[in-house]
C-alpha cells in the first residue's frame, strides 16, 4: 500500500491510499507521478446520458468523457463541477449525489475522478473543450471510446441502471 499526500501551500489537501492494483510503485510516485483530483458530471435527461468528445489538440483528444474538470485549491468537488460546466459547456447545473470514483494511472499522473449525478438547470450547451456531444440510451454507453479514467464510472452507471438501483431522481434536493 502506498500513501500519497497532495500538498498545497504547505498543508495536506488530499491524502489517498493506493494499492498495487492502481499500477504505480513508490518509486514512480516519488520520482514523477502527481495526483490530480477531477470531477465528472453524470447528466441524465429523459432517460438518456450526456457524453462529450474531447476536441483535437487536447489531452485525450477523440475520447468520450463525462464533462468536468480539475478541483482547484479551496474548492469542493461540487463547486468545481459547477464552475467547470459553466466554463466548458456554458450551462448551469445542480450537483447531486455522488455516483462513485475511479483512480487511473496515466503514467506521468494519476487521476482520481469523482462522478456526481448532475441536473442541467439552464443554458444552451456550447462545445468549448469538445467537438461532439451526444445523449445516449444507457445500453449505448459501452459503444463509445471512453477516456480510460471514465470507464469505471460508465460501468458503474450501467450496472446501477441495469439492476434498478438508480433512482428516478438521483440528484439531491435541498429542503
Amino acid at each position: 500500500m502506498i500513501r500519497l499526500a497532495v500538498h498545497f501551500a504547505g498543508k495536506t489537501a488530499v491524502s489517498v491510499e493506493f494499492s498495487k492494483a492502481v499500477g504505480i510503485s513508490s518509486h514512480q510516485y516519488w520520482k514523477s507521478t502527481i495526483l490530480i483530483i477531477v470531477t465528472a458530471a453524470i447528466i441524465i435527461e429523459n432517460g438518456c446520458v450526456f457524453a462529450a468528445r474531447r476536441k483535437p489538440g487536447l489531452h485525450l483528444a477523440g475520447y468520450w468523457e463525462f464533462p468536468g474538470g480539475k478541483v482547484e485549491l479551496g474548492e469542493t468537488p461540487e463547486q468545481c463541477l459547477e464552475r467547470e460546466l459553466k466554463e466548458e459547456l456554458g450551462i448551469n447545473c445542480k450537483i447531486g449525489a455522488f455516483l462513485g470514483e475511479s483512480v487511473f494511472n496515466y503514467g506521468n499522473k494519476i487521476i482520481r475522478l469523482l462522478g456526481f449525478y448532475t441536473t442541467h438547470v439552464h443554458g444552451t450547451f456550447l462545445l468549448r473543450d469538445h467537438d461532439q456531444m451526444v445523449w445516449l440510451h444507457p445500453i449505448e454507453l459501452s459503444e463509445l471510446q471512453w477516456a480510460p479514467a471514465d470507464i469505471p464510472l460508465v460501468e458503474l452507471l450501467i450496472r446501477k441502471i441495469t439492476d434498478g438501483s438508480l433512482t428516478a431522481s438521483p440528484v439531491k434536493t435541498k429542503e
